[in-house]
């Protein structure tokens, strides 16, 4: 089964400050952010089941060569990203 992965504005805002940033850092490396967030959210697609309960029905998903993690919920058939904040700071999650 594939899942209907639905990213929250605020998910999509957390991405597009990441990749500016990353691309500022260095020429194209904001777009290898985003195909590494691709390859994350097809992986999560096939199965958003594999990762536990980390908070209130949150789950979280980490990218492998950034670190940024997705955290979502499930709803039925879809999955959706709440947040897409960078392992390493403060976050919190939408209750």
């Amino acid at each position: 089964m594939s899942w209907r992965v639905i990213l929250r504005p605020k998910a999509e805002a957390d991405l597009r400050e990441a990749a500016r940033w990353y691309e500022s850092q260095r020429q194209l490396l904001g777009g290898q952010f985003l195909d590494e967030i691709s390859r994350t959210i097809r992986l999560l697609q096939n199965s958003p089941e594999r990762h536990a309960v980390y908070y209130r029905g949150f789950r979280r998903m980490p990218a492998h060569r950034f670190p940024y993690k997705l955290f979502y919920r499930i709803e039925g058939s879809d999955v959706i990203v709440v947040r897409v904040p960078h392992a390493k700071r403060e976050h919190r999650l939408p209750l």
